[in-house]
């Protein structure tokens, strides 16, 4: 891979990254400070710190530190080191056992709270999203006998209501956790209504495999086009050959051309090479010589002619619909997408446990950076979504009951409720040594599943 093939994948996973920590952290660092604990750092990153500055009327360090993959804000504690007996009152472990829960949970809570305003943003502005509607089943699949047609419409999935692609495969996926059979509600060309069964007993909710509609041989539906000249770039390599709007495309080379996709695979397979290209125009075939200009794209040289495919507007109403709510539905659509996202997340790491998902359903940092950069190709919301998706991810990792994370110090707290007075450090000692290595052992599966997806791929 080229070095800018690597930057497009590392720079928005660094950038969502940053994003993310910075608002974990601060969400510790502004509940300290209306609870009165004073913050003595607010770092980027951990280990040795290669940038800081001090700032606010604490005067509090904002430091940038060597090793990226994570945050922390350092309070005012005397458990760490002495504190002047002025400031007794402003250590974090002077306060009471609901202030630190405050301040611990404030962290996970952020989080969750980007993911809700991303999600809120997305919808009030409108999202264009891919329709549910169904392409020919693969023969023989659950789909197929089941009695899906090319061309229907999803409205429902046992009585949730279904408007895009994407969230029919979320349901399915919900659903499949519970091995349910679903009565699936589709709409066809006619305005017919029909109700088709799905048994998803046998789907496997793990990403190496693939996901759930796919298992049951649903495909996304996909027009025929055919290969029909619409608008052509000034300058261009279509029009500089002399093409025009409304030729259609019969062969190139030797090759037959069937619809708009071998056209675009023989242009792009072709940079900088001279294309004998046979066309049909007022019915009489005509041929023309012309030379794709060559473009970097993903690493790799492609080539380009300067055309679009004809009726496209009408193709892609077929397609896609715009997603678009009044402010507080919007509200109400992002607080449920980011309650059932993470309660999915809580629910899929429980049967981690148990043995029912596969270990192999973690991702590590290599991973979400291929899902940063692929998300960031495809346009700004599709990246929002991905930000929104890893902060919701991140705000349950930490709320997990493992020591080092927020999640182990709220369990010593309820404890601390309990029985009437702190953990001993004894335990927290000991806590934070079985943590260190649930952690680690965590992130060894997460590297181990990003490494065999590099070597499947």
């Amino acid at each position: 891979m080229s070095d800018m093939g690597v930057l497009d994948y590392l720079l928005p996973f660094v950038l969502a990254l940053g994003v993310l920590i910075v608002v974990h952290e601060y969400g510790h660092y502004g509940v300290a400070r209306l609870c009165g604990v004073k913050v003595l750092r607010f770092s980027l990153g951990f280990g040795k710190v290669v940038w800081m500055r001090r700032w606010g009327p604490d005067q509090t360090e904002w430091a940038l530190s060597i090793f990226p993959l994570g945050g922390y804000v350092k309070m005012l504690d005397e458990r760490e080191a002495p504190v002047a007996s002025h400031e007794l009152h402003r250590a974090f472990n002077r306060q009471n056992v609901w202030k630190r829960i405050a301040i611990v949970a404030a962290g996970p809570l952020a989080n969750f709270l980007l993911a809700i305003a991303l999600y809120w943003g997305l919808y009030s502005g409108g999202v264009e999203e891919l329709r549910a509607r169904i392409g020919e089943p693969v023969a023989a699949s659950a789909a197929d006998k089941a009695g899906f047609t090319a061309g229907e419409l999803v409205r429902s999935v046992n009585g949730t209501p279904v408007a895009t692609w994407q969230e029919f495969r979320w349901v399915l996926l919900n659903q499949a956790l519970d091995r349910k059979v679903v009565d699936v509600e589709m709409i066809n060309e006619a305005r017919e209504i029909n109700v088709r069964r799905l048994d998803l007993s046998g789907i496997s909710v793990d990403q190496s495999e693939k996901d759930a509609a796919t298992q049951l041989g649903l495909q996304l539906y996909r027009p025929a086009v055919p290969a029909v000249l619409g608008h052509l770039s000034p300058g261009g390599a279509a029009a500089t050959a002399g093409l025009k709007s409304g030729d259609r495309v019969l062969r190139i080379g030797d090759k037959a051309v069937n619809d708009w996709t071998d056209l675009v695979l023989a242009v792009r397979d072709a940079p900088g090479q001279t294309l004998e290209m046979e066309i049909l125009r007022s019915g009489e075939a005509q041929v023309f010589s012309l030379v794709p200009t060559g473009v970097e794209e993903g690493g790799r040289r492609i080539g380009r002619i300067g055309v679009a495919v004809a009726d496209a507007d009408i193709r892609r109403d077929l397609m896609f619909v715009t997603v678009r709510y009044d402010l507080s539905e919007a509200f109400v659509k992002g607080l449920r997408q980011t309650w059932d996202t993470a309660a999915l997340s809580v629910i899929v790491m429980g049967r981690m446990i148990t043995g029912e998902v596969s270990v192999k359903n973690l991702s590590g940092p290599v991973t979400i950076a291929d899902f940063a950069g692929q998300s960031a190709k495809m346009g700004w919301t599709h990246y929002i979504k991905f930000l929104a998706l890893i902060s919701i991810s991140l705000g349950v990792l930490n709320l997990l009951p493992v020591p080092v994370l927020d999640g182990g110090h709220l369990l010593y707290y309820v404890i601390e409720i309990i029985k009437g007075g702190p953990v001993s450090e004894r335990v927290m000692e000991i806590g934070q040594q079985i943590g260190m290595v649930l952690l680690a052992a965590l992130m060894a599966f997460a590297f181990y599943n990003d490494i065999n997806r590099l070597v499947a791929s």
